[in-house]
């Protein structure tokens, strides 16, 4: 019987979770789910761009960490020129994107989700630049997730509040950091 998940390690883990690859060994997600959509119009508002220029000023906005792929920034264009927001007119080889009327009314319509875009990079800048919680950290929230998602449907009074109890205590250890060693009293 083949294997339908080639890129999970099962390996030798002793802990009875798997490693998660794909995602994470690219790094973190840059955009949430319609981010990139919203960013490329908001861009394309300021001034019409062909696609590649697109790629480079998204680079230039990540300070040269991140830059995405043509096979991102293409589909999403097409998306939003077939949903009238912009449209790209030929130049020799390329397409020059500008916003029209219904893509300027839907970014002042999205305002608020813009903002929420524009903080949303500048978390994702600052986890580029390696500020962001390390691998091992990454792997174990998974972990915990999965753990959650074993545990659904089997769910009482008294584990609610035990998973409850455990997460709180966890969760206010983290922020507690790590314990000082008592300092000595001055003489």
């Amino acid at each position: 019987m083949r294997d339908h998940h080639p890129h999970r390690d099962h390996g030798d883990r002793h802990d009875g979770f798997e490693r998660r690859h794909g995602r994470g060994d690219r790094g973190p997600r840059v955009f949430a789910p319609g981010d990139l959509k919203l960013l490329l119009l908001s861009m394309l508002a300021e001034q019409p761009c062909h696609g590649y220029d697109l790629i480079r000023q998204i680079e230039t906005l990540f300070g040269g960490n991140y830059s995405p792929s043509p096979g991102v920034i293409y589909p999403t264009l097409t998306f939003l020129e077939e949903s009238e927001l912009i449209v790209g007119q030929v130049h020799g080889s390329k397409k020059l994107y500008s916003v029209t009327p219904a893509g300027v009314t839907a970014l002042a319509e999205q305002a608020v989700a813009l903002d929420g875009v524009r903080m949303r990079i500048e978390v994702s800048k600052r986890s580029l630049f390696g500020h962001d919680r390390p691998a091992e950290i990454h792997e174990a929230v998974h972990n915990l997730r999965h753990a959650l998602q074993m545990h659904s449907g089997r769910w009482n009074p008294e584990e609610i509040e035990r998973v409850r109890t455990l997460l709180n205590n966890t969760a206010k250890a983290i922020v507690a950091g790590p314990a000082t060693a008592p300092t000595e009293k001055s003489q």
